[in-house]
């Protein structure tokens, strides 16, 4: 099972990747904590892309790919066409001088919730693997 989705660089859009992980979900049946951890950590990835990476630029596109490594492991990648960042040179959220800031929190989450993740392309690709 393969799913591909390219989306513009538009907060509103994130409800076509809401509608993937559902369409997702009803094929490989997954258990409900499973379904939330991908539905925020993807949903954390493509909004990063599109206000960060794409700086909310509808010109920009944001690429969403599902896929099945195994019956076991699914893989989400999400691409976007900005400048990239360092991953590793983001602050801790949860460190005291942060933890009363707004946001911050997207990267953090999606590291928590997915069960390995890889940034690539200078920071312009993620890839996430979920144990469903």
């Amino acid at each position: 099972m393969e799913k591909e989705l390219a989306i513009s660089s538009s907060p509103e859009n994130i409800r076509h990747v809401e509608a993937l992980i559902d369409e997702v979900r009803d094929v490989l049946h997954f258990k409900d904590d499973v379904y939330g951890n991908v539905m925020v950590a993807m949903t954390e990835a493509v909004n990063n892309g599109i206000v960060h990476g794409n700086s909310s630029d509808i010109s920009k596109k944001v690429f969403v790919k599902v896929s099945l490594i195994n019956q076991y492991c699914l893989l989400i990648t999400v691409e976007d066409e900005g400048p990239g960042f360092d991953p590793d040179a983001l602050s801790d959220p949860t460190a005291p001088e942060n933890i009363e800031k707004i946001g911050g929190r997207g990267v953090f989450l999606m590291q928590h919730l997915s069960d390995e993740i890889t940034f690539s392309n200078e920071g312009r690709r993620v890839e996430m693997i979920f144990n469903i």
